[in-house]
């Protein structure tokens, strides 16, 4: 049978993960809910707030009562463009056409909308298991082999947990990689997934010397396992001196939490040239927008290039190495305040042989040890 929610517990969970004290995975088990739905009410939840603030209402529902009969007299341009809608949704996976279902919309239904969307209805009521104790140690567990060998595919890592008497098949372990934003570091056809309708920007920084700071900032995302659940981690860092100038932790990976730490940096400063990954959250309008209305080059790792991004790569290691290992920390809280103190720790206090045993505070600000 489908599941019925009111509008009062909709948004008491939608509250709980934009909070974001417990994980996804805790607000699911807790009132037993598909993880997919927290998301998608989260989501709504966050535009709906928007709204609260725009004022002068009577004049924004005028204004959409025009554009409405002005889109039923255009019934022979909605045709082409239904066309070509279903066209891009051919390149949808089952998971994301899920995503766009509207279960309480009252003017479509779900049938007619499978139709649109080309999705088998069966897909919508399938609620899949959650994630078990024992899938969080295996995803924990491959965290740990991707990050002492991160040139390690599946292939690789299912050997390695069949050897440590671990019998898993490497189809589910490409599906905790998938979950966990995990990519081993060697050149291959797809680094990232990226939005089809999105714009990818060219690689600018190979062969080219960083001779300060400032010249480059680089980001990415990492997965951030806790004893119940798992977060995910983002954050700018300067290349040439290694300073980590902000970062952000989200139980979902929607482009809200990146567009934030940037914003976050740039209070800061601003670089010449920012480089990330091709993935959806980096090469959406949201964030590039903010680098163009900056006035900031923007560079993209270009598909099949193994060390583009070398930099952030590498702290993620010496995060998890030298903290959320140590830690195991167990709720949203406690990892956002532990990250807190070793983010200054790594910044003023851990010496870097590839800076000559400078901190990255000091080599950023070009200050001695005696100036801090």
């Amino acid at each position: 049978m489908r599941k019925s929610f009111d509008k009062e517990f909709m948004a008491r969970v939608a509250l709980e993960a934009i909070r974001e004290e417990k994980t996804i995975a805790v607000i699911s088990s807790q009132y037993e809910v598909h993880r997919a739905q927290i998301v998608k009410w989260r989501k709504r939840a966050m535009e709906g707030i928007a709204g609260i603030f725009e004022g002068k209402e009577s004049k924004g529902a005028g204004e959409k009562e025009k554009v409405t009969d002005e889109l039923y007299r255009q019934i022979g341009q909605l045709k082409v463009e239904n066309e070509w809608l279903k066209k891009n949704l051919e390149r949808l996976g089952v998971k994301e056409k899920r995503g766009l279902i509207e279960p309480d919309n009252e003017e479509i239904s779900v049938r007619r909308q499978c139709e649109l969307i080309g999705l088998n209805r069966s897909n919508v009521y399938y609620e899949p298991v959650g994630i078990t104790e024992e899938t969080l140690r295996l995803m924990h567990r491959v965290d740990e082999i991707f990050t002492e060998y991160p040139f390690y595919g599946s292939r690789r890592i299912q050997e390695t947990l069949v050897r440590e008497g671990v019998w898993v098949g490497r189809e589910r372990v490409q599906r905790c990689m998938r979950e966990m934003g995990l990519r081993a570091i060697y050149p291959k056809r797809s680094l990232s997934k990226r939005h089809p309708g999105h714009k990818i920007y060219p690689y600018l920084l190979r062969d080219k010397e960083i001779s300060r700071p400032n010249e480059v900032w680089a980001t990415d995302i990492t997965y951030q396992r806790l004893k119940r659940g798992f977060v995910y981690l983002t954050a700018i860092i300067d290349w040439y001196s290694r300073y980590v100038l902000s970062w952000r932790i989200s139980n979902t990976m929607e482009v809200t939490f990146c567009a934030e730490a940037l914003e976050s940096a740039l209070e800061k400063g601003s670089p010449e040239i920012f480089n990330s990954d091709q993935g959806s959250q980096f090469t959406s309008d949201d964030f590039t927008g903010i680098r163009l209305r900056k006035g900031i080059a923007i560079s993209m790792d270009g598909r099949g290039r193994a060390f583009d991004n070398i930099f952030t790569e590498r702290l993620w290691r010496s995060v998890k190495y030298e903290d959320i290992y140590l830690k195991e920390y167990e709720a949203c809280r406690e990892v956002c305040e532990g990250l807190e103190k070793y983010f200054v720790f790594y910044n003023t206090r851990r010496y870097h042989q590839s800076l000559k045993y400078k901190t990255p505070y000091e080599v950023h600000f070009g200050v001695s040890n005696e100036e801090k």
